[in-house]
């Protein structure tokens, strides 16, 4: 290609600018927009993902924390152990130790007698080596934090300001007690007069970063911290227990290496618990996943409807020129410029285009991270996602420059002479069709109009306006069968692992189920469908720390399979997804598992399931969707299925199922009176539990509409861009029927001959959208499920479809209806002449 080409499209182009900048500003401003609409939510969504790590991260974490003081463990008269600080702070790879005890400070009423709300033994959080205030630290949401220092004064959370209505600026009268008096009968009353009374000024109002983000097992915590001045002076005499977090250098092997290392420097037989923060962090970022991959989905699908309206209006703008270099061609134009005419516009509108895409998505970015992080979030305000920034402005770029070449080279001269040729022998095949069938005339003129583009100036962008109302219903549908299927996920609790209607838990999951009790009452009951029995510890797999829930072989009841099947013989497991990609292995693979008692255990990998969000009891950790595993009851050690050595054994947790179509009012008054039944002082009695939420289910409400809102306002896009074509496609028809009002059409037939060209390119959209809508809207919903380890189990609204498609139709007909009037009351000469 010569230069003289390229001089010649220059020329064209600097002369041609005045008449043709408002094509090229269209082509700008809607890769701008769309595109940086993309780009943003791309990047949005990246940094809501790693909100909670970044969030996390703000408060210098410890690895993870152990219990390490129990009052009345092994004898002891005191729940802090000074010299097991000292010795897990000497292990390797340990960097730094802080502790948080339980100290017995109780909030007492006027008349010096303790507040009855507060009369618990530990209630009040000291700190030791700057746990909270250093080291994990809190989030000040009201006030100020305490002065380390000052032993008078103390912060709280909104779960301990609300029940004893304390606020900022309020000084507190607290009894110290000692250990020794918390095991008094009388304690918690005025019979037991504190040791001493301090006053403490409450600076502030917290939250701990950890439990940002909580499903509806972690009840939540009631915090009321006091400053290392005070913690020092109360050591020796009233703590009644002590959690010591420690800092590990190293990846996460190294903790791993040094959590195995401290449960051996433990009292023999103390209860065994560690809570990492990594498994804190894990929680928050499935809290906020849903959030994030539904922002993700949107900016996928704002990307692609950028790349094909962006498309639409280059494809047009070609086309408008055709005339002039078909003119070019005539006069010995070389077949290049022909193709090269009218691209120089194009691309720079669409660099410059891809360049303010950018700076709309860097706009954009204040807006995230959404979700339940958001408020707390330490660094809000603009950032730039370069990885984003870099890929969006490049995709932009070589895209739409490809598209604009290729549609450029498709309306050369040349080749646009021999699809004329062809077409003007097809022209009028379709209004044959329309005729044959015996439809009216202005039935036949309009499927003409609908399906035939015509030639030259006055051609129609026919296709256009099909493809535009098929794009259209395709996003809405998306859209609306995405909004169904999270509706559905919600108010269907077996997608998300709650495989069952109720559960009967002891002692919180816990203590023990009398089994043969248990089993006549439930076979007696009308209302119950079936059940099966379980239990719940913390064991290790291939040396991760993993909640599991204990099972026999072949249970009627229990978490919905995802993959392979459940567990069906003793040396079988079943894990949740986020667990076995955590260990590196596949369905079909093998694991060991060891409950630090009995020798270690194999068990063959046979599936993977969403698992409920349930147990806990004396472990700390507990089930949640894609984390967790379902083994045979019998690989968790007889003292962890009955902890408190009851007599009674049984189950910790009973799963029942209803029969179906059984009254749930009914059943759970049953129910109740079967917990009665089965209640023992020595399980802590038994109670009914109904559905138990995961975090992405508890906070999809931060959530909310968002993906709704997001993919209505891109649909919103697509029908404006419809109207445009429609109204654009009848508008070019001017001629057409000033032809046709010549030869004898009234008014009414030519409306009709609008309506029916409307109509017909939306049922043909229609046909081709509303499909490809549903597939598109089960896709991109299996993709959101599977993300969060949800069961994938998309919901299609088929009323709603049909409410949408006839709503499209007559869209259409009131919005071609206007030109389609204003071109029947146009002068017949007026439009002739101007032709």
């Amino acid at each position: 290609m010569s230069l003289s080409v390229f001089k010649t499209a220059w020329y064209r182009f600097t002369t041609t600018f005045s008449h043709q900048w408002g094509g090229y500003l269209t082509v700008l401003v809607l890769t701008g927009l769309l595109g940086g609409l993309a780009m943003g939510s791309v990047a949005g969504a990246r940094r809501t993902l790693a909100s909670p790590a970044v969030y996390i991260a703000s408060s210098n974490p410890l690895s993870f924390g152990v219990g390490t003081g129990l009052l009345g463990q092994s004898g002891s008269s005191s729940g802090y152990d000074p010299s097991l600080v000292t010795t897990i702070a000497h292990v390797p790879h340990v960097s730094h130790v802080a502790t948080v005890t339980g100290l017995n400070l109780v909030a007492l009423n006027r008349d010096g007698s303790p507040n009855r709300l507060d009369a618990n033994p530990g209630n009040g959080s000291g700190s030791v080596g700057g746990f909270y205030f250093d080291w994990n630290k809190v989030t000040v949401l009201q006030g100020r934090m305490a002065d380390p220092r000052n032993p008078h004064e103390f912060v709280v959370n909104s779960l301990a300001a609300q029940p004893l209505g304390l606020h900022v600026g309020q000084v507190v009268h607290f009894g110290i007690y000692t250990n020794a008096q918390t095991q008094l009968p009388g304690f918690g009353t005025a019979a037991v007069p504190p040791r001493r009374t301090i006053d403490a000024k409450l600076v502030g109002v917290v939250i701990d970063p950890t439990t940002v983000a909580q499903d509806e097992v972690d009840t939540g915590t009631s915090l009321q911290i006091f400053t290392p001045a005070l913690t020092r002076q109360l050591l020796s005499c009233c703590v009644n227990y002590a959690v010591t977090g420690v800092k590990v250098n190293g990846d996460a092997a190294a903790v791993r290496a040094v959590e195995r290392e401290v449960r051996h420097l433990l009292p023999k037989g103390a209860p065994v618990s560690i809570t990492s923060t990594a498994t804190g962090e894990a929680k928050a970022q499935r809290a906020v996943k849903p959030e994030a991959i539904a922002l993700g989905v949107f900016g996928g699908i704002a990307g692609l409807v950028a790349l094909i309206v962006a498309s639409q209006v280059i494809a047009r703008q070609l086309r408008f020129g055709a005339e002039e270099r078909s003119t070019m061609r005539a006069l010995g134009a070389d077949p290049a410029e022909g193709v090269i005419d009218g691209l120089p516009g194009l691309l720079m509108a669409v660099v410059v285009g891809s360049l303010v895409a950018v700076g709309v998505a860097v706009a954009l970015s204040p807006i995230a991270p959404i979700g339940v992080i958001r408020p707390y979030y330490p660094s809000l305000g603009v950032a730039w996602d370069w990885t984003v920034l870099g890929v969006g402005f490049v995709v932009l770029t070589v895209s739409l420059g490809a598209i604009a070449t290729a549609m450029a080279y498709r309306q050369a001269p040349q080749r646009l002479e021999k699809r004329r040729a062809r077409t003007d022998r097809t022209q009028s095949g379709s209004a044959g069709v329309a005729a044959s069938w015996g439809l009216p005339a202005p039935a036949v003129e309009g499927v003409r109009f609908a399906l035939d583009p015509g030639n030259g100036r006055n051609s129609t962008p026919v296709r256009s306006a099909i493809f535009g109302t098929a794009l259209a219903l395709l996003v809405v549908v998306a859209t609306v069968t995405f909004g169904a299927s999270l509706d559905s996920l919600v108010s269907h609790p077996n997608l998300y692992g709650w495989n069952w209607d109720y559960a009967l838990a002891a002692g919180g999951g816990s203590g023990n189920i009398p089994a043969q009790p248990a089993a006549g009452l439930l076979a007696q009951d009308p209302s119950v469908g079936s059940w099966s029995g379980v239990y719940f510890a913390d064991l290790e797999i291939d040396g991760q720390p993993v909640p599991v829930l204990g099972a026999h072989p072949g249970a009627v009841v229990g978490p919905p399979i995802l993959s392979g099947h459940g567990l069906d013989a003793p040396g079988q497991i079943v894990l949740g997804a986020v667990t076995l990609g955590q260990l590196g292995k596949q369905v079909g693979d093998t694991v060991v598992v060891d409950n630090g008692v009995t020798a270690p255990t194999r068990l063959q990998v046979v599936g993977t399931a969403t698992l409920p969000t349930i147990g806990g009891g004396l472990g700390g950790q507990h089930l949640e969707m894609g984390s967790g595993a379902v083994v045979p009851y019998t690989v968790i050690p007889p003292a962890d299925r009955n902890p408190f050595a009851d007599p009674q054994t049984g189950p910790q947790v009973i799963l029942v199922r209803l029969k179906h179509g059984a009254n749930h009012g009914v059943a759970l008054r049953s129910l109740h009176r079967i917990a009665d039944a089965t209640s023992t002082p020595s399980n802590f009695e038994v109670a009914v539990i109904s559905v138990l939420r995961p975090a992405e289910i508890v906070n999809y409400r931060s959530m909310g509409t968002t993906p709704v809102v997001l993919g209505g306002s891109l649909a919103a896009g697509a029908v404006a861009a419809l109207m445009l074509t429609l109204v654009a496609s009848v508008r070019r028809r001017r001629r057409d029927l000033a032809v046709l009002k010549t030869l004898g059409f009234t008014r009414r037939q030519l409306a009709a001959t609008v309506a029916w060209q409307s109509s017909v390119s939306v049922v043909i959209g229609m046909v081709v959208g509303v499909p490809l809508g549903i597939i598109a809207g089960r896709l991109l919903w299996n993709i959101f499920a599977t993300g969060i380890n949800a069961v994938p189990a998309p919901t299609v609204p088929l009323w709603s479809i049909v409410s949408i498609s006839v709503g499209a139709l007559v869209l259409a007909n009131l919005v071609a209806a206007v030109p389609g009037r204003i071109a029947a009351r146009t002068p017949t000469a007026l439009v002739l002449r101007a032709d």
